[in-house]
């Protein structure tokens, strides 16, 4: 059974939390390098998430592109730290978990705004997108994406190299007018152009939104477009204090959001930045309490 057929099954699907935030608690940093220099860390994280009831894990390769460890001097071989990615996460599902491969953006930004090509940016998202097939994961989860355009080019790498699922995750700015990506595109149009682009499943993530302005931008795609919706959000907006910035809603506020969320037509659900083993649990058993009862 794939991962999309959890759709037939299950009313929600739910995927685990934050993984950056997480390793930052120990007081580790190079989220990705970690995969390497301190896998035992990644694979308790990963293992935490597997028994807090969640139907899926993400591999802690966010990033992990040529482009990014090249241009962020993150000193990595990009096979060597996705396929660890991928092996971590193997070890801590379950036999009823499945496993997703996190890409994101290159921290670059296309011409005009900037130096590099879409084709620079397809080959560097075709060598990680097949990295991480081939290394078995379930599926794509392209995620926090800022930029419209370079979304689009991570989803025709990865199904130029595979048939699996990709799931396409976009970081918005505001709610307001239609909600907006710090690029400017719209919910509508993030929507439209990424289900005629060939997405399995769309949805938000991150940004500067807290779960419950997250379900209005749910509705919003719910508007526009007839595929699956994803709901990852922060564990609030993230507020900065001192240099650090900080995320601080609590796991039952944050499930109430998450049900927010699904009554706005979320179908997939999980937590992003400041999100813990223990916010995933509570939307578990959120999830639990919502299904009639037997």
């Amino acid at each position: 059974m794939g991962f999309l057929s959890l759709l037939q099954t299950k009313p929600v699907v739910l995927l685990d939390g934050a993984m950056g935030t997480e390793l930052d608690k120990k007081g580790l940093m190079g989220i990705g390098r970690a995969n390497l220099d301190s896998p035992d860390a990644v694979l308790e994280i990963h293992q935490a998430y597997s028994q807090s009831g969640c139907d899926a894990l993400t591999t802690n390769t966010l990033t992990m592109n040529r482009i990014y460890i090249e241009t962020h001097n993150v000193d990595v071989s990009v096979e060597e730290v996705n396929r660890a990615g991928v092996q971590l996460a193997d070890r801590a599902t379950g036999c009823s978990q499945y496993v997703l491969g996190n890409m994101s953006a290159t921290g670059q930004l296309l011409q005009p705004y900037g130096t590099y090509t879409e084709t620079q940016f397809c080959e560097a998202f075709r060598e990680q997108a097949g990295i991480l097939a081939d290394a078995g994961v379930d599926g794509f989860l392209i995620e926090t994406m800022f930029d419209l355009r370079e979304a689009i080019i991570a989803l025709h790498a990865c199904k130029e190299v595979s048939s699996l699922p990709a799931i396409v995750s976009i970081a918005f700015q505001t709610e307001d007018k239609g909600g907006r990506t710090m690029m400017g595109d719209t919910a509508e149009q993030c929507a439209r152009q990424l289900t005629e682009a060939g997405a399995d499943v769309v949805g938000a993530n991150c940004g500067d939104l807290d779960p419950s302005r997250t379900a209005i931008v749910v509705g919003l795609f719910k508007n526009a477009t007839d595929l699956p919706i994803l709901a990852q959000p922060n564990a609030g907006r993230p507020r900065l204090v001192g240099d650090k910035t900080v995320f601080d809603m609590a796991p039952g506020p944050f499930a109430e959001g998450i049900a927010e969320c699904i009554r706005a037509g979320a179908r997939i659900v999980g937590g992003c930045c400041g999100t813990s083993p223990a916010h995933i649990r509570a939307v578990a058993e959120m999830i639990q309490a919502m299904r009639p009862q037997e």
